[in-house]
This record gives C-alpha cells, structure tokens and sequence, in this order.
C-alpha cells in the first residue's frame, strides 16, 4: 500500500467521523488540535441537524469502516465501566448484528466452495441470515438426515478489506515507534503483528472448525461449557457447517432471570471456564463477547464462533499463574521478582522499588466485589508502573488480557457482587500443586514412557559394556602395580559403583514409568495396579540414585 493510498484512507476516516457527526473527535487530536476552529467554517456544522444519539453516529462510523473498527468496537462493548450506557448499549449491537450482504452472494460462495447447489446439499437452507457480524455472517439450514444446522459464509472480499487497514496500521506503527518516545518500549509493530496473525487466522474457518473440534474435545462431558459438533464434510476455508444449538444469549439477563438461573454460580463457573482453559489445556476461546455466548436453562455455557483462540507457552503459563497467586496472596515482592525473572522489565530494576509501586496499584483493590473494581482503571495505573520501569508490552499476551477484560465485563453484567479473586485463588492453587507436586512427577512419567520404553532393551548392554570396561580398567591398574595407581584404581572402582547404581536405578524408574502408563488399570493382580506398582518401583529407583550420589568427601 503506498503512501498516498494510506493517505486517502487516513482522509476516509476522517471524512466517516464528520459525516456522522463525529468530527469534534477529529479536531480533539494532537495533529488538528490547533486547526479546530476550522471545524465552525465547515458548510456541514451549519446546517447539520443530526437526530441520532451519539452511541448510533459511534456505532454506524465502526460499521462504515470495516471490521478491524468493528472489532474494537466489540471489545469496548463490554467495558460498561468506561462506557456510558448508551454508547455501551449501541455498540453491543456490533456483536451479532453488523448489516448482512446479499443472500445470493452468500449462495454463490457456498456453492463454489462445496462444488454442489444449495438444493442438493441441504434439506433447507434459509435465505435470511439468523446473523451477521464483522467477518462472516451465518444462515440456519436443515441436512438431508433431518439434522438442524447453521452455516457460516466468510464475506465476500473481506480479505483485501483487511489487508488494506493491515497495512495502515503497520504505517501507524512504525511512526509511533519511531517518533513516540513510548514506542520502543510498548512496541507497536510487534502488536499490530500479533493482530494481523489472529484476524488473518480468522478468516480460515477450516481453522475455526478444527480449533471448535479441539475445545469439544476438552469439554467433553462437562456440566460447565457446551461446545457444538462440526459438519467435517461440509466444512472448508470460507464455509463451515456446525450443529445448531439452543440457548438465551448471556446479554439478555430478563429472560435468564425469567428461566430461573443462578446468577452468582454462572459468574463463578465463568471465571473457573476461563482459567481452566488457560491453565489445564492451554487452549482458549479469546473472543468470549456476548454474542458469542449462550446459556442452557440448566445454567450450562455454550459457546459459539471459534475464529479466534489463544495459547501460551509453557514459561508464560508458570509466570501467569505465579504472578496472579503472588496477586492473590498480596505477596507484591514476588510479583516484582516474577517481572524481573521472566526479563519483562531490566535486571537492574530494583527490586524494594518495583515491589512499592505494584502494591501502591493493587491494594487498593483486594476484597472488594467485582462492582466496585475496574480492570480498565488498574491496567491504566499498571500501564504507568510500567512505563517508569521500562517494562515492554509483551504481544503474545495481547489476547489474553483481551480475554480477560471480555470476562470482567460478562462477571459485572452477571453477578457484580462476584468475588473474583476468593473464585480464581482455589483453581490456581490446584494448577501449581500439580505442576510441581506429585501428581506432576506422575504424569511426566506417563507420557515420557513410550519413549523411555523403547531405550529400556538398551540398558542390560549397556550395564555389559560398563562392566567390561571397568575390569579391563582395573586389570591395566593392577598390572601397572605403584602405590599411585592403586590409589587410581580404587578411585576408578568407586566410580564405577555409583555409575552402576545410578543406572539401576534409572532403570527401576524408567519401568515404573512403563507400567504406569501401560497396566490395566481394571485388573486385580499386583501388576494391575500401576500406581502402587509404579511408586514402588519409582520410589526404589530413587532412593537408589540418591545412594548413589557422591558425598562432599568424595
């Protein structure tokens, strides 16, 4: 995209704003900022008389300017606490109702994809969309085995769309951090990167299908989240086919006040879905808006539209779950600690200091519900802690604490009296005793055994070869016969000893690892029962690589 392209665009959005009447924003920014008396010499301020409340003009400027503006509008939907309510009220409508396009193009697209018409691939398909949102929009259909269905068709040209403001934010990015003394540090490219994989992402909706498929799987059986079936065979980049579920949509609270649910415990079983997704499977749902979410009248969560899934990485687990823990317990120095370990803020920073100014930002906001606590105005006050110790913005993160604003928003508009932290602390606790207690060491054991069972045949030859090396050696020794080398060859033989030692015993853990994750865990013979078996073999094998271990002395 050239310079006079990103140019014209920079004027579209500007020329958007005032149309709708929102040029006093245009001429509030620092680059207009001394022009703004121009904005009274304009034709259209004299004889504009504009009908529409301020949250529609906000609403239909997003609409007009694609969907990365859609997407942001989205996101502030949820922030009630920094949003009036009109404006907060409009933009919800963002979510699930973004002006539909054509239904013959929506047919065209999913006839050239799945290579068939309409009339023969569904028993029905409906030509009004159920809904419509910034990337796709989805129509309700029947299969031919009787099956209700929802179809979704990513919008025509969306692609170049996106690309294009893509581009214009790359532009803006680089400006920033080139002139913005802030930009290095909160690393604008790196973000708008981080964004341009997520939406582009987005629009492959066999990724979608795969990524529903997955959270399926991790929630199979559970009382907490529904997650509905993929159609595999009528699925492809830009159609997919899933099963039709019935709910209340979560932002309708009459009717679920209507239904009779529980409010506090759907609040509380919203926060517990979110950090069992973050922290016991590593895969989790970063779009989680209103629209997205529906309520069963059992108070079950079903969730729909999967376009967009985060993941952490081991490290970043550890260090969320630690720093959130070390939050909870108001244990501000190893939240500094943490900042300093992971590298997210110098190894120079002082520690007494960094401690002082997390907990002048966090205290304040212990046991007190969730009305009464803004994540918006802590991450503000955290955003200037960060900015005096040269903490940089961390762009794999980005989703996660979208994520996590999107659920502050849902547990306000649910239960405001929810004690978000008393509700996270239990779960967190659990996580890190299984990551470093015993159950840990079990389950590493279990999914290291396929491999350490294909090196178990090695070990008789190599305890062979070990010992046939050791009496070449001590022959050599005694043949040689000083006082030297007998003071060598003793040295050599207890050596030898702890080596022997420290492989039985390696191979006494490498079979319990074997026979736990491989006994049948219904038998009633000692074999059978894998975990007393394995502990044993595990616990004989240690305390033989423990007697193994040279003491100070030697």
């Amino acid at each position: 995209m050239t310079g006079l392209r990103q140019a014209l665009r920079l004027m579209h959005i500007n020329f958007v704003l005032a149309r709708n009447g929102l040029d006093d924003l245009v001429f509030r920014t620092h680059l207009f900022r001394s022009v703004s008396f121009v904005r009274f010499l304009l034709p259209w301020h004299w004889f504009r008389h504009e009908t529409r409340s301020r949250g529609e003009r906000i609403r239909c400027s997003l609409e007009e300017l694609g969907p990365i503006f859609v997407k942001f509008g989205q996101i502030l939907s949820t922030r009630r606490d920094l949003l009036p309510d009109d404006i907060a009220n409009e933009l919800s409508q963002l979510q699930d109702n973004v002006p539909p396009f054509p239904d013959n193009e929506a047919r065209a697209i999913i006839e050239k994809s799945l290579g068939k018409p309409v009339g023969e691939l569904f028993a029905r398909f409906d030509e009004s969309p159920l809904a419509s949102a910034s990337i796709a929009q989805v129509h309700t259909a029947q299969l031919h085995d009787g099956r209700e269905v929802v179809v979704k068709v990513v919008r025509p040209s969306i692609k170049a769309t996106i690309r294009r403001d893509l581009a214009l934010l790359y532009t803006l990015a680089d400006l920033a951090a080139r002139f913005w003394k802030e930009g290095r540090r909160l690393r604008p490219r790196e973000v708008v990167a981080e964004y341009d994989k997520t939406i582009m992402d987005e629009l492959d909706l066999m990724r979608e299908a795969a990524s529903a498929s997955q959270l399926r799987r991790n929630f199979a059986g559970s009382e907490q989240l529904y997650v509905p079936e993929v159609h595999w065979p009528l699925t492809r980049r830009d159609v997919m086919v899933m099963e039709r579920i019935s709910g209340t949509p979560i932002g309708d609270i009459d009717a679920l006040h209507a239904q009779g649910i529980d409010f506090k415990r759907l609040a509380e079983h919203g926060v517990e879905i979110f950090f069992t997704q973050v922290f016991r499977d590593n895969f989790f749902h970063a779009d989680m808006h209103p629209g997205n979410i529906f309520v069963e009248p059992s108070g079950r969560y079903i969730a729909v539209d999967f376009g967009i899934m985060g993941t952490l990485n081991e490290a970043d687990q550890h260090y969320l779950a630690g720093n959130f823990l070390a939050f909870f317990q108001r244990d501000y120095r190893r939240v500094a600690e943490l900042h300093v370990e992971s590298g997210w803020v110098p190894e120079d920073t002082r520690i007494e200091e960094f401690e002082a100014a997390i907990r002048t930002v966090c205290e304040p906001i212990f046991e007190r519900p969730l009305k009464d606590i803004s994540f918006g105005h802590l991450l503000l006050r955290l955003f200037q802690v960060a900015r005096r110790f040269s903490m940089e913005v961390q762009p794999q993160l980005v989703l996660l604490q979208k994520t996590l604003l999107n659920i502050e928003g849902l547990g306000r508009q649910l239960y405001p009296d929810l004690d978000l932290w008393e509700t996270a602390k239990p779960f967190l606790e659990r996580w890190m005793s299984e990551q470093i207690g015993f159950r840990s060491f079990g389950r590493s054991l279990k999914k290291n055994a396929p491999e350490w069972a294909e090196k178990l045949p090695e070990i008789p030859g190599l305890l062979h070869a070990f010992l046939s090396q050791a009496a070449q050696a001590e022959k050599h020794a005694k043949d040689n016969g000083s006082e030297a080398l007998e003071k060598l060859r003793w040295e050599i033989r207890r050596a030898q000893q702890r080596n022997f030692r420290a492989i039985v015993g390696s191979g006494f853990i490498i079979s319990a690892a074997i026979i736990y994750a491989y006994a049948d865990p219904t038998s009633t013979t000692m074999l059978g029962n894998a975990p007393l078996l394995s502990w044993m073999l595990g616990g004989l094998g240690s305390f033989v690589l423990i007697f193994s271990w040279p003491s100070r002395g030697n």
